[in-house]
């Protein structure tokens, strides 16, 4: 796989960041060293325990289908987002975290969200089967990522917080061009959504959560599977009916939300989103303005 060749290949991860570099306008972010700089990649899991009291639910910042997010705090003051993997997911644990690291660990684009680090780890605990306590080694799967305090577009666009038009059309742009430089790898996001798209201080947007993405190959352009998981209002028609998978399965979840985006108007309400419903309030939305 193209990714997992970037991570073997030191020269080839070099490269993904100047051709990262280039998409986002030439545009570079230092930064002072820190701890987690120092760090390989692979963070211990007692370090992420340390940073995040435990896992405490004080910590938490955010909750999905894949896991909880918890805000880690290193020695030297670095936030982070550390994203503890459930284990009852729409995707097996192992293939999300997989996704994850594989797909976006080389990936440098100013909105797509950075992995910091992560942790596959197995410790012994004590649990019970059968009636019985027996002592079993449970693996955890553990996602690091930059803190972005903006929050989720949906928060901002559905909650209290009015943004004006010029900030949501940036946010637009933004989402655009970084799924175009994604498209450019090639990766399919395959779960684009108000909830997967952070902001960080400065409102720019940044495309996170690619537990469900899917890698192709160089000249391939569509694959199928018999297993579609998603987010409906968001799914596109093709790959939720017949499975089939291509950018434009993107492109479709990105017209629903530039929609949301430009309406204000959500989408995606209980488990079944009418998608006639949401069209009709876009509509009057426009009229009325």
């Amino acid at each position: 796989m193209l990714s997992s060749q970037l991570l073997e290949d030191p020269s080839r991860v070099r490269s993904s960041q100047e051709m990262a570099t280039s998409a986002s306008g030439g545009r570079t972010q230092e930064n002072k060293p820190s701890i987690l700089s120092t760090l390989p990649k692979h963070l211990p899991l007692d370090f992420l325990k340390s940073i995040t009291d435990q896992f405490s639910e004080k910590r938490v910042i955010g909750e999905g289908a894949f896991g909880t997010v918890y805000k880690g705090t290193a020695p030297d003051g670095e936030t982070i987002a550390v994203k503890k993997l459930a284990e009852n997911s729409p995707l097996p644990r192992d293939k999300a975290f997989n996704n994850e690291v594989q797909n976006i660990m080389a990936l440098h684009h100013e909105n797509v969200v950075k992995l910091v680090g992560y942790c596959h780890e197995s410790q012994k605990k004590v649990v019970q089967n059968n009636g019985r306590y027996i002592v079993a080694d449970i693996v955890e799967s553990v996602l690091c990522y930059e803190y972005l305090p903006g929050g989720s577009l949906k928060k901002n666009l559905f909650g209290d917080t009015k943004m004006d038009w010029d900030t949501r059309f940036n946010i637009i742009k933004g989402i655009c061009e970084g799924l175009l430089f994604v498209h450019s790898i090639p990766i399919v996001h395959m779960d684009l959504k108000p909830e997967n798209i952070l902001l960080d201080s400065n409102m720019v947007p940044k495309i996170a959560d690619f537990g469900l993405s899917r890698l192709f190959g160089q000249e391939q352009t569509r694959m199928n599977t018999q297993n579609v998981v998603g987010s409906y209002g968001y799914i596109a028609p093709e790959y939720l009916y017949r499975g089939e998978i291509s950018t434009k399965s993107d492109i479709y979840s990105l017209g629903v939300l530039i929609l949301e985006t430009t309406t204000r108007e959500e989408n995606c309400r209980g488990n079944k989103p009418s998608a006639e419903q949401f069209i009709k309030k876009v509509t009057g939305n426009f009229l009325n303005n």
